[in-house]
């Protein structure tokens, strides 16, 4: 019989339509002729599975559910949530308990690159360049000024645990600074005050395929406005170049680095290492550990550029997780 897998979508962050865009290029683009996929739609607490236009509860004891009077279990989980609590380590301890494969890092991994600070804070201590920032949890004494020393105008303000560029803001005056810490506290509980890296935005898919670790092509993104916002990731306000218009020892340099942290991490799957490349230095932005797969994301751009199908591309990351 067929491995039967569940999609998982949805989630209860404000990701969760670009995570049914995701979870909608994986169903779109399954081997169906290897395994059976069901779409498996997580929002506050209920879960179904969608089948055949119809909707099914699913027991979380077991990760299963009932159709027709069978019981339908399921032998490996695709996961296609971006934010909670899929890419923050809740759903992979759940699935790790239960023994059921699935496709992201496992949740030391998922916990530790969704939380910005953290990340970086260890990507520093191992070496690798990455942007001086601030960390501020809700309930802190707040020095507007004493921050502008440390970190300088302009800067970025960003919750720790959010994706989707929500709640950031790219501040260029003093005044500006405490009505973004506002906008970045309505997201997350930890936000970090981060400097402004003059360079190049790029960013490097990686994934394992027969065990060896892949980087994928570099894309180069150019915002049309002040930063990659929503509107420049989902809404066409950017253009990305996918291979990227870099000189070629920057170009090998990143690659090098992306499969460095995907290894030093422990990271499975699929995942994208943002960088600002400033001169020909690469600065770790942030680690994706479930980066997003619809139309507008960028994994599929570096896949087509790869001369890889994104049918192939989905087999081989689930072939490479299942076991």
């Amino acid at each position: 019989m067929k491995p039967v897998i569940a999609i998982a979508a949805g989630g209860d962050s404000a990701e969760e339509e670009i995570s049914l865009q995701s979870a909608q290029t994986v169903l779109d683009n399954i081997d169906e002729s290897k395994y059976k996929a069901v779409l498996v739609v997580m929002k506050k607490g209920v879960w179904e599975a969608r089948l055949a236009n119809h909707s099914f509860e699913i027991d979380k004891n077991d990760f299963s559910f009932e159709q027709d009077e069978n019981r339908i279990r399921f032998d490996y989980v695709f996961i296609a949530i971006h934010g909670t609590p899929g890419e923050d380590g809740k759903l992979q301890a759940y699935f790790d308990l239960l023994n059921i494969p699935y496709s992201s890092p496992n949740h030391i991994g998922s916990t530790l690159t969704f939380n910005k600070w953290y990340n970086n804070t260890l990507l520093r201590q191992l070496g690798y360049s990455v942007a001086t920032s601030h960390y501020i949890r809700a309930g802190d004494r707040i020095d507007l000024d004493d921050i502008v020393e440390k970190i300088g105008l302009p800067c970025f303000v960003k919750p720790c645990s959010a994706g989707s560029s929500y709640g950031v803001s790219k501040v260029k005056k003093l005044d500006q600074l405490e009505l973004a810490l506002t906008k970045a506290f309505q997201f997350d509980r930890e936000i970090m005050v981060e400097e402004n890296l003059p360079g190049k935005e790029i960013t490097c898919g990686v994934f394992r395929r027969n065990g060896e670790i892949i980087p994928m092509p570099i894309t180069q993104i150019i915002p049309k406005g002040e930063f990659f916002d929503y509107q420049a990731k989902y809404e066409g306000n950017s253009m990305e170049m996918t291979p990227a218009r870099i000189d070629e020892e920057s170009y090998k340099l990143t690659q090098q680095l992306s499969k460095e942290i995907y290894h030093k991490l422990d990271l499975r799957g699929v995942v994208r290492v943002d960088y600002m490349l400033v001169e020909k230095t690469p600065y770790v932005i942030e680690v994706n550990a479930v980066p997003g797969l619809s139309k507008a994301s960028l994994i599929p751009q570096q896949v087509a550029a790869m001369k890889m199908s994104l049918k192939d591309f989905f087999t081989a990351i689930i072939e490479e997780t299942i076991n």
